[in-house]
């Protein structure tokens, strides 16, 4: 039976080629993602492990939760005495800053998104975790007018040494351009990850971003030969003042790679979120696929039964069949997960998270998962044709007329009608109930239901392909009938076809109507709760110069300007932001309880949302983890969620820089007097050096407000094509086999007069019924996910549902336009058929 099983594998190559690639694909995703997740986890180890010193020295709290850098520091009197500590052989102090933007030669800031622009002062101070960042090219920066750039920033921005490059700083009105005098690179290899630095030395960078003062971020601490980290921290720890804290490199290293793993696993979990919606949309073409195979060679089998093989070894051939597919899969779709990796990295490096420099982590768990997988899913999916083959009697499936039987229809109605209404209980209780792991709890309800549909679609889809046989008849006459006719022969297998592409365009419906909702809710929010006539703020979300609020307040034809500053601390999950109570009432806000009057240095008011959470009411105490230590601040008013200070937490302005926040501005609102004319142009002209830094009025906002949404839509779409990949080839593997199962049938039509040219017709027809049976159950309930997911969201502020029809509408010519194409090689295939070969055929 072993021997019967692989000679009549190999002896199918076509069919064994087209087996696999559905198992390919669902393989190469989860190894992709997998690769990609074990770079992305070393590179950031082997970055903060290059990028600390033996020991750390740093003032406790100097760096905030959102990893922004406070106002704390280290005076330089303690960098020299570290030096002199017993044990350690010199001290290096250290100037680091967020904001400071290279801007390329074609006049665009270079990186911003997501990873930080960092400046500071160059050192030669070793690395902890090996050698560190050290000059490749030029010489170390002297005085203000010269810097050292990293090697990737400077070639992403066309820049060699001894060229002038334009920077934009933290606290600038203008730029700065000094001279490239060096480039500092990884000799081990390694990059930064799309983050940029820029290296001043030390003096110029204590002007530039300590006001001048002898004053340092942190300091690095280098051990004597043949003193340990543990050893000379503790010796350090012992000159140390009073809110100041010395950390061994590796704890440090440890400390920051950890906090930023954890930050981006929801990118893992993203990830294999789509390998899993790949492997299930793979599942149906292999089920699909092996109960076409196990159809066409019932006879084989049943002369096997008739030869005294058991039903347990007629179902383990076609088992071990599964298994070796399951294994071919496997590897191909290891070596094709290699290139999908990359092609993510790509992906990712165009918001900023660039790993060009790292090299795949190939590891053992990816190998492992892979086959695993690979062989498993395939094996399972193949069962229950194997199933159904220990059924067969010989005498049956000697017969000419039908090998399987068919399990009844009603039964599968039933059976599938019961997994929908578990599906939709348990997808209720994920979007309504608040229970924990609700989004465990969606995922699978939404399992549940396609795989319902899945199940009654035979009886479902009965009036769709009845409808479309009456068309075809009409429109394309005898051969549109015999496509009709050939949809309805075997409903289970054309609908276990449109399942795969049913999930597909499920999936992308659900998400069209999530991001047209929530960009619709922007609007809607933007239009009832904007203020003020212009809003400036900083491209990337960071911080400016509170100067440039300073500059427009003096503005002719401004009446008044409204500064906010953020700061997304761990508390609650979310954050705190900052405004002058004298501005306070311009914002608008709708107070429920207490008095903005009272609002002060010192006090806080707070979301209404956000103190229902909490159960926080006027009065009570709000305690916050700040770089200068735990603070605690009265509340003196609630008042409604409001779109414009998103933030859960206000407090004043004072209060922020008195915790020890750094004093720059993240927004600040324009209120234009009444009559002011153009001032807009005005605007502009104070930032026209800062393209970081831009003006908006009302609209231009609500622009920049669905601007992510977009991205994050598109991100998924192309995620998604992955399982539309897969159900195309299942619809090509599909149609291929039924014409190798209908060779004779289609050598007969070719005897009384079916041209080629008619076959292929009829083929192609039969194809776009079931692309578009598939994009019709897949609008159906691509709309009912999306419409009940963002019900469920309408208290997070995405209070409109949109249904973007023109884009379902596009979704179902595409469809047509699938089934046209995915028909070209299996129609190409009939139309060759030597006829009397065809009808010789067995």
């Amino acid at each position: 039976m072993w021997r019967a099983s692989l000679k009549s594998l190999l002896g199918r190559k076509v069919r064994l080629l087209m087996s696999t690639f559905a198992i390919v694909l669902g393989v190469a995703f989860v190894a992709g993602s997998l690769i990609f997740s074990d770079t992305l986890s070393r590179s950031f180890t082997a970055l903060f492990a290059s990028t600390v010193g033996d020991v750390v020295v740093r003032p406790v709290g100097g760096t905030t939760a959102s990893g922004s850098i406070s106002a704390l520091t280290l005076p330089g009197s303690l960098v020299k005495e570290l030096g002199e500590v017993d044990g350690a052989g010199r001290a290096d102090g250290n100037v680091t800053a967020l904001g400071v933007y290279v801007v390329g030669e074609d006049g665009k800031v270079i990186g911003g998104l997501g990873p930080p622009a960092l400046g500071g002062n160059y050192t030669t101070a070793p690395a902890a975790g090996g050698e560190g960042l050290t000059l490749v090219e030029g010489r170390e920066p002297r005085g203000r007018d010269e810097i050292v750039l990293d090697e990737t920033t400077a070639e992403n921005g066309g820049y060699e040494v001894g060229d002038t490059v334009p920077l934009l700083l933290p606290r600038g009105l203008s730029k700065l351009s000094p001279t490239l005098v060096g480039v500092a690179g990884f000799p081990d290899g390694g990059s930064l990850n799309g983050a940029t630095l820029t290296m001043f030395d030390t003096r110029t960078a204590q002007e530039l971003f300590l006001d001048g003062k002898d004053v340092y971020n942190d300091a690095w601490v280098t051990a004597e030969d043949g003193v340990s980290q543990a050893e000379l921290r503790d010796a350090v720890a012992k000159v140390l003042p009073d809110e100041t804290e010395a950390v061994t490199g590796d704890e440090a290293a440890d400390e920051s790679a950890s906090d930023l793993l954890e930050a981006i696993s929801f990118i893992t979990t993203f990830l294999l979120i789509f390998a899993g919606i790949a492997l299930v949309v793979g599942s149906f073409l292999i089920i699909n696929t092996f109960s076409i195979l196990v159809a066409q060679r019932s006879r084989e089998l049943a002369l096997l039964r008739a030869l005294g093989a058991s039903k347990r070894q007629v179902v383990r051939s076609v088992q071990l069949e599964a298994f070796v597919l399951g294994l071919l899969g496997s590897t191909l779709g290891l070596g094709l997960g290699v290139l999908l990796a990359m092609g993510l990295r790509s992906l990712f490096a165009q918001f900023g998270l660039d790993l060009s420099g790292q090299p795949m982590i190939f590891g053992w768990r990816t190998v492992l998962a892979s086959y695993l997988v690979g062989v498993l899913v395939t094996m399972a999916a193949a069962w229950l044709p194997a199933r159904r083959t220990s059924r067969i009697s010989p005498v049956q499936a000697m017969r000419d007329d039908i090998a399987l039987s068919e399990s009844s229809m009603t039964t599968r109605f039933i059976r599938g009608a019961a997994l929908g209404v578990a599906g939709l209980v348990v997808l209720g209780l994920g979007l309504f109930s608040g229970l924990p792991y609700g989004g465990q709890m969606v995922g699978a309800g939404v399992l549940a239901i396609l795989l319902a549909v899945a199940a009654m679609s035979p009886v479902l889809s009965r009036p769709l392909l009845s409808a479309a046989r009456s068309v075809y008849a009409r429109l394309f006459g005898s051969i549109g009938n015999l496509a009709g006719q050939n949809s309805l022969r075997n409903p289970r297998r054309t609908t276990a076809t449109a399942s795969a592409l049913m999930i597909g365009l499920t999936l992308a419906c659900t998400m069209a109507i999530v991001g047209d909702s929530a960009k619709a809710s922007v609007d809607k929010s933007v239009e009832e709760s904007f203020v003020g006539d212009y809003v400036v703020s900083n491209v990337f979300g960071g911080e400016f110069n509170p100067a440039i609020a300073d500059r427009m307040a003096q503005l002719e034809g401004v009446d008044a300007v409204v500064r906010q500053r953020y700061q997304f601390q761990d508390f609650g999950g979310q954050g705190i932001s900052a405004v002058d109570p004298a501005t306070a009432d311009r914002l608008e806000l709708t107070v429920t309880d207490g008095d903005l009057a009272d609002f002060a240095d010192g006090t806080v008011i707070v979301q209404e949302s956000h103190a229902e959470d909490e159960g926080l009411e006027v009065g009570d105490e709000v305690e916050v983890e700040t770089p200068a230590g735990k603070r605690s601040w009265p509340v003196v008013a609630v008042y409604e969620d409001n779109p414009i200070v998103f933030l859960p937490v206000v407090t004043t302005l004072t209060t922020m820089e008195e915790a020890g926040y750094e004093p720059a501005d993240n927004a600040v609102i324009v209120f234009a007097e009444p009559g002011a004319d153009d001032l807009q142009a005005g605007l502009d002209a104070i930032v026209e050096e800062l393209p970081i830094v831009t003006v908006k009025d009302q609209a231009a906002f609500a622009e920049e407000q669905r601007e992510p949404i977009d991205q994050f839509v598109l991100i998924i779409f192309a995620l998604l094509g992955l399982a539309l990949v897969i159900a195309v080839l299942g619809i090509v593997n599909t149609l291929a086999l039924s014409v190798i199962e209908r060779t004779r049938e289609v050598g007969l039509l070719r005897a009384i007069g079916v041209s080629r040219s008619q076959l292929r017709w009829m083929i192609t027809l039969e194809s776009v019924v079931i692309a578009v049976l598939g994009a019709v159950l897949g609008v159906v309930l691509g709309v009912g996910f999306g419409v009940a997911l963002m019900y469920a969201l309408r208290d997070e502020g995405l209070e409109v549902i949109s249904v973007p029809y023109g884009q379902l509408a596009v979704f179902l010519v595409l469809s047509v336009v699938i089934g046209m194409l995915a028909a070209i090689f299996p129609a190409r295939r009939a139309a060759r058929l030597d006829v009397l070969r065809a009808i010789a055929t067995e």
